[in-house]
C-alpha cells in the first residue's frame, strides 16, 4: 500500500471516528452507514485524481463536485437533471430540506428523530469535513492542520450533547487524529528508506533525530487534543430544542454560595405542540384528595424585557431541612400540608426539580441546591431529574376572595421589581388592560377580570398553529388575533397585570395529571404548562389560569366577585380526558410533545414563533465563527508548519532543481534558528551564519555537523559551476530543530511553536506584493505628451 493510499484511508477513518460524536444526537443511527458509503466514494475520487495527476485545486474541485452529485442523488434525485446533476429545482429542494432540518433541530431534544432535513445536515456535514481533512492531510500533505476541521466537528457534537458519554467520543475522535498523524509520520520517514521499529542511538546514548518527525507529530497531537478540551468551553453556547442539553445546573460557587441563572423549557413550543406522541414524564402519589390544584412548578420567569421572559440571576444555597414560610403568606390564610412522592422517568433529564408550590421541604438524594426567592430546587453541575424519586412537603394555600380583595400594598422593593415593564412595550397592552378591568375596585378584581377576559369573554381561541410574529409587537399581535396557547396567554396576562401595578411573573411546569387505577397520578408531556402568578400581600404568589380548556380555574376566582361570568365548576386538566377529540387544538395540551422539557436549558423564554429556533445558516455561522476564532491565534503556527513541510518535502532531488531545494532547506534552517531567538544576518556568508547558529544555539556535535553540511551545500550551489544533490539535508534540518528544542525552556519552545518570529515574513511578502502591484499599475498608466508649441518659421 502506497503512502498516499494509507494517508487517504487514515483521513477518511479519522473523519468517521470524529463523526461518531454525533451518534447520540439522533436516533436511529442509520445515517452513518450512508455517510460511510458516500465518504468512501469521495475518497476514491481523490485517490484517482491524485494518480492522474491533476493539479491540487482541480483534485479538490473534483471531490467537491462528486460530493454534490452524491448528495443530489441521495436527497434530490427527483428534482435533478438525470437524477444526479443539480439544477435550480434541486438547490431549492436542498434549501427546503435544510430549513426543515433546522426546524427539527430547534423542535426536538436529544435524541432527535432522523428526518430527511437532519439526515442531510449530518451526511452533508460529514462529507464537507471529510473533504477538508482529505485536502489538508493528503492533497497538501499536512496532517497537523487537518485536526482543525475534525476539532470543529467534535466541538459541535460535544456542545449539543447532554455530556453523558462525551469522554468516550473524545477518545474515539482523538484516536482517529493521532492515527492520521502517525500515518503522515510514517509516510515522511518512508521517503528516506525503510522504516525500522527501533531507532539508532548516538554515541552519547541519546536517540537519533531520525525520530524527530514522529516526536513532533506526537507533540502536535497532544497540543491539538488539549485545544479540543478547551475550545468547547470557550465557544458560545447555542440554545433551543436539540441545541439545549441538560446543562450544568449551578452557575458557580460551592457550599452555600453561588448563583443560578436560567432554564427555558418552552423554546420552540408551538412546533412541539403539534406532535401527537405523548410520554409519561412523572408518576406521583399524594395524600390530597383534590388533584385539580396539584400543579408541579419547575421555575418562575420574572425578568421581562418586552420580548422575552426569563429568570433573574439568583443566589443559591444548600437545601434546607425545612423551607421558610413563602414570601407574603400571612398566618390567617387557611392552608393544609400535602405530601407528594414523585418519580421522574428515566429519560426525563431536567435540572430543575418539579414540585408543588409552595414547597415546605423536600427529601431527595443527589447534588441539589435551593433558590430562596423562587423556592425552587436545582441540580448542582450534572445533577438532573433522570430516574430520581423524591418526596415533597408542600402547602395547599386556600385564600378567600375577600382576603385577596383586601390585600395591602406589597413592599415597595418587591413591587418595583415585579411590575417593571420596558419603555418599548406597545401602548395597546396597557390600554387593553385598563379597558378590560374598568370598574374593578381592587387589584384582585382586576386580576379576575383579566383571567375572565382571556378564558371566557374575550373571544380567544386555543391554537398551537398560530403565527403571532416576534419581537416587541408579539403580545400586541396576540391581543389582536386572539389565537395562541398557554405561553401567549400567560405572558400576555402577566404583562397586562404589571401595567396595572400588580406584581406578576410566569410559572413553568406541569398542570395536574391523570389519576390511575393504582391511586397514582400520571403526568405526561401533554400536561406541560405555563401560567401567571400574581402577588397579593398576606397571601403571597397566587396562581391564575387564563388559558382556555387547560389546567383548572382556582376556586378563589370563580364566584366571589360580583358580575363574574366564570363558570362555577372547575375545569379539569385536558390530560384527564380519556377519549379522543376531533379538534387538534382541544386534543393537545399546553405543550403536547414538548420534548424540550426532557432536557433543556437556555437563558431565556421567548414567545415562540415561526422565527424561533436557530436557522441552519445561524448554526453554520456559529461553527464557522468558532473555527475562525481557533484559526486566528493558530495562524502563525499553521503557516510555519505548512512552510516547513513544503521546504523539506520530498522534492528537489534532481540536478535540475537541486539549487532551489538546497536554498529552501537553508531558508528553513535560518528561520528555525530565528524562531528560537537567533535572528538572521544577511550580511554574513553561509559558513559564518552556520558558525553563529552553532555558537548561539549551543548545539551538540551531531547537530553541529548537520548545520555545517547544509552550509557547505549552499556554498556549493552559490559558487560551484555544477552543484550536485546532497542527500539528507531535510533530515539535517530536523536534527537541528530537535536539538534546539532540547536546549531551551518550555516557554521558549511554546513561543517558537505558537508565535514563531519568522512568521513576520508573511508581512514582508505582502508588503513586497503591494509595492510590486503599485509599480505595475504606475507602469501601465498611459503617458500623455503635450504637443510641441514651436512651429516652423518661413
Amino acid at each position: 500500500m502506497s503512502g498516499r493510499t494509507r494517508m487517504a484511508l487514515s483521513a477518511a477513518s479519522a473523519t468517521l471516528m470524529a463523526s461518531c460524536a454525533l451518534l447520540p444526537l439522533v436516533s436511529p443511527a442509520t445515517w452513518l452507514v450512508q455517510a460511510v458509503f458516500l465518504l468512501a466514494i469521495q475518497m476514491g475520487v481523490g485517490m484517482a485524481t491524485r494518480r492522474v495527476p491533476l493539479a491540487r485545486p482541480l483534485t479538490v474541485a473534483a471531490q467537491a463536485l462528486v460530493a454534490l452529485m452524491l448528495l443530489t442523488l441521495t436527497f434530490a434525485n427527483q428534482q435533478a437533471i438525470l437524477g444526479v446533476i443539480p439544477g435550480p429545482e434541486a438547490f431549492r429542494h436542498f434549501a427546503d430540506l435544510l430549513q426543515a432540518g433546522a426546524d427539527d433541530v430547534s423542535r426536538y431534544s436529544i435524541p432527535a428523530p432522523l428526518s430527511d432535513g437532519i439526515r442531510l445536515m449530518l451526511i452533508g456535514g460529514v462529507l464537507i469535513i471529510g473533504l477538508a481533512v482529505d485536502t489538508l492531510a493528503v492533497t497538501f500533505r499536512s496532517a497537523a492542520p487537518a485536526g482543525l476541521p475534525l476539532l470543529a466537528l467534535y466541538s459541535v457534537a460535544a456542545g449539543l450533547s447532554d455530556g453523558g458519554a462525551d469522554w468516550l467520543w473524545f477518545v474515539v475522535a482523538a484516536a482517529g487524529y493521532l492515527m492520521l498523524l502517525l500515518a503522515e509520520g510514517r509516510d515522511r520517514l518512508s521517503q528516506w528508506g525503510r522504516v525500522f521499529g527501533g531507532a539508532p542511538r548516538t554515541p552519547g546514548g541519546e536517540p537519533s533525530s531520525a525520530v524527530a518527525p514522529v516526536r513532533t507529530g506526537r507533540r502536535i497531537g497532544v497540543f491539538a487534543l488539549g485545544v479540543a478540551l478547551v475550545v468547547p468551553l470557550a465557544l458560545p453556547a447555542m440554545n433551543g430544542g436539540l441545541l439545549d442539553a441538560a446543562g450544568t445546573g449551578v452557575g458557580s460557587g460551592s457550599g452555600s454560595g453561588g448563583t443560578i441563572s436560567a432554564v427555558n423549557p418552552l423554546v420552540s413550543l408551538r412546533d412541539s405542540l403539534n406532535v401527537d406522541e405523548d410520554r409519561e414524564v412523572i408518576s406521583l402519589k399524594t395524600n390530597t384528595k383534590d388533584l385539580s390544584d396539584l400543579y408541579l412548578r419547575i421555575v418562575s420567569l420574572d425578568d421581562f424585557d418586552g420580548t422575552t421572559w426569563q429568570p433573574s440571576k439568583r443566589s443559591i444555597e444548600s437545601v434546607p431541612g425545612e423551607f421558610p414560610t413563602p414570601t407574603g403568606l400571612g398566618p390567617d390564610v387557611r392552608r393544609a400540608e400535602v405530601e407528594t412522592t414523585i418519580s421522574a422517568a428515566d429519560w426525563y433529564a431536567q435540572n430543575w426539580l418539579p414540585m408543588p408550590y409552595p414547597p415546605s421541604g423536600v427529601d431527595i438524594d443527589g447534588n441539589w441546591r435551593y433558590e430562596p426567592l423562587g423556592m425552587t430546587v436545582v441540580g448542582d453541575r450534572r445533577q438532573t431529574t433522570r430516574g430520581v424519586t423524591y418526596t415533597v412537603r408542600s402547602l395547599d394555600v386556600q385564600p378567600t376572595a375577600e382576603q385577596l380583595a383586601n390585600a395591602a400594598e406589597p413592599p415597595a422593593a418587591l413591587k418595583r421589581e415585579f411590575t417593571e415593564l420596558p419603555d418599548s412595550m406597545p401602548a395597546v397592552v396597557a390600554e387593553t388592560a385598563r379597558a378590560v378591568t374598568k370598574g374593578a375596585t381592587s387589584h384582585y378584581e382586576q386580576a379576575v377580570k383579566l383571567q375572565e377576559y382571556f378564558s371566557v369573554t374575550g373571544g380567544f381561541q386555543y391554537d398551537t398553529n398560530v403565527k403571532v410574529g416576534s419581537g416587541r409587537q408579539a403580545i400586541a399581535r396576540f391581543l389582536k388575533d386572539k389565537q395562541g396557547f398557554c405561553v401567549h396567554f400567560s405572558f400576555a396576562m402577566a404583562a397586562m397585570a404589571r401595567s396595572l401595578e400588580i406584581p406578576a411573573r410566569v410559572a413553568v411546569g406541569f398542570a395536574p395529571g391523570t389519576p390511575q387505577g393504582d391511586s397514582s397520578v400520571s403526568v405526561g408531556l401533554r400536561d406541560a404548562h405555563a401560567w401567571p402568578e400574581l402577588y397579593f400581600e398576606g397571601v403571597g404568589w397566587t396562581r391564575f389560569e387564563p388559558t382556555p380548556t387547560r389546567g383548572s380555574v382556582p376556586s378563589y376566582t370563580q364566584s366571589d366577585t360580583t358580575g363574574s361570568a366564570l363558570p362555577d365548576v372547575v375545569r379539569p386538566s385536558q390530560s384527564a380526558s380519556t377519549g379522543p377529540s376531533a379538534s387538534p387544538s382541544a386534543s393537545q395540551s399546553c405543550v403536547g410533545q414538548n420534548r424540550e422539557l426532557c432536557a433543556s436549558e437556555s437563558p431565556q423564554a421567548a414567545l415562540p414563533t415561526d422565527d424561533d429556533g436557530p436557522k441552519w445558516y445561524a448554526v453554520l455561522a456559529w461553527v464557522l465563527g468558532g473555527l475562525a476564532a481557533l484559526l486566528i491565534p493558530l495562524a502563525p503556527m499553521l503557516w510555519r508548519l505548512r512552510t516547513r513541510a513544503v521546504r523539506l518535502g520530498a522534492h528537489g532531488r534532481t540536478e535540475a532543481d537541486v539549487s532551489l531545494h538546497t536554498l529552501a532547506v537553508w531558508q528553513e534552517l535560518t528561520d528555525i534558528a530565528w524562531d528560537f531567538g537567533i535572528p538572521p544576518d544577511d550580511s554574513q556568508t553561509p559558513r559564518k551564519t552556520a558558525a553563529r547558529i552553532v555558537r548561539l544555539g549551543h548545539l551538540d556535535p551531531p547537530a553541529v555537523a548537520s548545520v555545517h553540511r547544509i552550509a557547505d551545500a549552499v556554498e556549493q550551489v552559490l559558487y560551484a559551476p555544477s552543484p550536485h544533490p546532497v542527500a539528507g539535508l531535510a533530515e539535517d534540518v530536523r536534527r537541528v530543530l530537535s536539538n534546539l528544542e532540547s536546549k531551551v525552556s518550555r516557554p521558549t519552545r511554546m513561543r517558537a511553536l505558537l508565535a514563531p518570529r519568522s512568521s513576520v515574513r508573511v508581512t514582508w511578502a505582502l508588503s513586497d506584493w503591494w509595492s510590486t502591484l503599485q509599480r505595475r499599475a504606475a507602469a501601465a498608466r498611459p503617458t500623455w505628451r503635450k504637443p510641441s508649441t514651436s512651429g516652423q518659421r518661413g
